[in-house]
């Protein structure tokens, strides 16, 4: 019976709270604030609010990447589960209305904003004035190369597993520069020597 209650005793013991030690706050021969638990440092005492504490929900655990799910489905991320949209899909860079200058030789790098990021049966095309410019990759920047001068409409294209357009971007339309010898006044023309 004596065992029982000392144990009964020290149960309730370490359930109940224990009291908040002081803490101390002084400052060091650099001006840093420290604070601290030692009273023997000639710190003074500092106040504190209770701490708020908030009651954590249980949580299923996942199941093992070996293990099938029930009924069976496909677990969100995974190739072959059903579309599910993204959040954003958007041309990140270059801005709308951009004028790429002479000296980028009509040289672009496209870059996507993606989120969630791109899931590994999801393809990215780019369109260039409504036609296919680059295949569609795994990736969420593109490089254009020798751009045609004047206006250009760039656009993205997201493609499923089986390669059905899910998500397009708004067009975005941007400027190219680029030297001619054909005009009189250009340095690079060769009847200006």
């Amino acid at each position: 019976m004596y065992t029982i209650i000392t144990i009964l005793a020290l149960g309730l013991a370490t359930s109940l709270p224990v009291a908040a030690q002081p803490i101390y706050r002084t400052t060091d021969a650099q001006g840093n604030v420290v604070f601290t638990d030692d009273p023997q440092s000639g710190g003074k005492a500092v106040e504190l609010d209770p701490l708020t504490v908030v009651p954590s929900r249980s949580v299923e655990p996942l199941p093992s990447a070996t293990s099938e799910p029930a009924d069976g489905a496909t677990r969100f991320g995974e190739p072959g589960q059903p579309f599910m949209p993204y959040d954003a899909f958007a041309i990140a860079s270059p801005e709308p209305q951009s004028t790429l200058p002479t000296g980028a030789a009509g040289n672009l790098p496209v870059r996507l904003t993606i989120r969630p990021a791109l899931r590994a049966d999801h393809r990215v095309r780019l369109l260039v004035d409504g036609r296919v410019s680059q295949s569609a990759l795994h990736t969420d920047t593109f490089l254009l190369s020798n751009l045609v001068r004047g206006e250009h409409r760039v656009q993205a294209e997201l493609l499923d597993a089986a390669g059905a357009v899910r998500h397009r971007t708004s067009p975005l339309t941007l400027y190219v520069q680029r030297a001619s010898v054909n005009l009189p006044s250009n340095p690079n023309n060769p009847a200006n020597d």
